[in-house]
């Protein structure tokens, strides 16, 4: 499979003006990716741009109202694409994953009985479990997959709690705080067996994978654009015909058909152009005849290069002593490129702060997987640091680090203390 030269991710990095912010002279390194990309100056543009020409409501009789038509289609149109969906009527826009998946929730609630049954993860982020534990406020009984130690689900746990009673089993692709990738199969055969239906949260996959939500035989699957260079929108998508069936909170004067029918109110048209342009900036950098093929061929190579990068950031921090990594290795199958570590003796916010002294950006903490910190033992400790990138910088190989090579935003590194090396020293 193919992957970015070096010449190409450094040219894909002057689109990315947020890497020449400096601090104290020395380039920002920017590892905090997991939580959301930097932006692109064509995403930046196209926002702009809305605002510039056809800043107006929709389903007007006048022109830029009808611009804004127009976008607001071929924007679903490109997000379908992105996600291998059969078509634009499946997919739904809002102001991000978790008031889609609070609003998916409630309206799921109202065909269902006391009793019946919903699955969530020890892994996952809250946005994919809290929308869901609320049903338990209408007599909803609902049961979680539990976490191994060694960061990935547990899979005959899976096939003991999804049980005929069973009415949705609501899952991650990747953990965002460990890298975990699920088996995804194993949870649409479990749901099929038993009728229910299958919810995917691919906010932190979707950055990092090529998405085909046939091929995944997914009900429903959320993303967010902030995490693939876009800005702050959320994404659902619906198995074609499934959300007219369902009651959902809207406006009389809503459309009643899907994909409107879970929008509420006036969408962020200028966002939505971002989106658009970040699916399209994705897709520039791919082959193929057609816009899907693109996309698809940017994200394998992109997917290939985040591996090559991760497993060189997760083999040099793993050889520090008093570091360990969290999560799964790279020597199975599909992993995300996201990386989390505790340091013996120093509080995962110190180590984050320690860094972010010297211009390495990294998050820390429970990173909105609550539960699977929890069920790790690692709350008392502050959580963990969670990383993407290249691992020069981060480990301190080399005393002046070279600069960061992912076509991920990340800013090149100059003169600076090196990484965590310079941590363990200092502590």
């Amino acid at each position: 499979m193919a992957t970015f030269s070096d010449q190409e991710c450094e040219w894909c990095r002057r689109d990315f003006p947020s890497l020449g912010h400096e601090l104290e002279g020395v380039p920002i390194a920017y590892f905090d990716g997991p939580a959301g990309t930097q932006v692109p100056q064509p995403v930046i543009d196209a926002v702009a741009g809305y605002y510039r020409t056809c800043n107006a409501n929709t389903h007007g009789q006048f022109s830029t109202s009808r611009e804004t038509d127009q976008l607001l289609h071929e924007t679903r149109e490109t997000v379908a694409a992105f996600l291998g969906a059969p078509s634009w009527r499946e997919i739904s826009f809002g102001a991000n994953m978790t008031t889609l998946c609070f609003a998916l929730a409630r309206a799921l609630v109202r065909s269902w009985q006391p009793g019946d049954e919903v699955v969530i993860t020890m892994l996952d982020h809250e946005a994919n479990r809290g929308p869901w534990l609320t049903l338990r406020e209408r007599g909803i009984v609902v049961r979680e997959v539990a976490l191994l130690p060694n960061g990935t689900l547990d899979p005959e746990d899976m096939a003991k709690v999804i049980t005929p009673r069973t009415k949705l089993l609501a899952i991650g692709a990747a953990s965002n705080a460990l890298g975990t990738v699920n088996d995804l199969a194993l949870a649409r055969r479990l749901t099929r067996k038993v009728g229910a239906w299958l919810l995917v949260d691919a906010v932190h996959a979707a950055p990092h994978f090529p998405m085909d939500v046939v091929a995944l035989d997914a009900d429903f699957l959320l993303c967010s654009a902030y995490k693939f260079y876009g800005p702050h929108v959320g994404v659902l998508y619906c198995r074609p015909g499934l959300l007219d069936t369902l009651t959902t909170d809207k406006l009389c004067t809503q459309d009643d058909a899907a994909p409107f029918r879970i929008e509420t109110g006036t969408q962020n048209h200028a966002a939505l152009a971002g989106v658009k342009a970040a699916v399209e900036l994705i897709a520039g950098c791919g082959e193929g005849p057609t816009l899907r093929d693109q996309i698809v061929s940017a994200m394998e190579a992109l997917m290939v290069r985040e591996r090559e990068l991760a497993r060189r950031y997760f083999e040099g921090v793993r050889a520090i002593r008093g570091v360990r990594v969290w999560g799964p290795g790279f020597d199975g199958g599909h992993r995300a490129p996201t990386v989390s570590i505790t340091v013996d003796g120093i509080p995962s916010p110190e180590v984050a702060r320690r860094l972010g002294e010297v211009g390495i950006q990294v998050w820390d903490g429970h990173f909105y997987a609550q539960r699977a910190i929890e069920v790790l033992g690692l709350a008392d400790r502050g959580g963990v640091s969670t990383t993407e990138g290249d691992g020069h910088v981060l480990v301190g190989t080399v005393p002046t680090a070279p600069p960061l090579q992912g076509c991920a935003p990340a800013a090149a590194a100059g003169s600076r203390p090196p990484g965590l090396r310079w941590i363990m020293a200092g502590r």
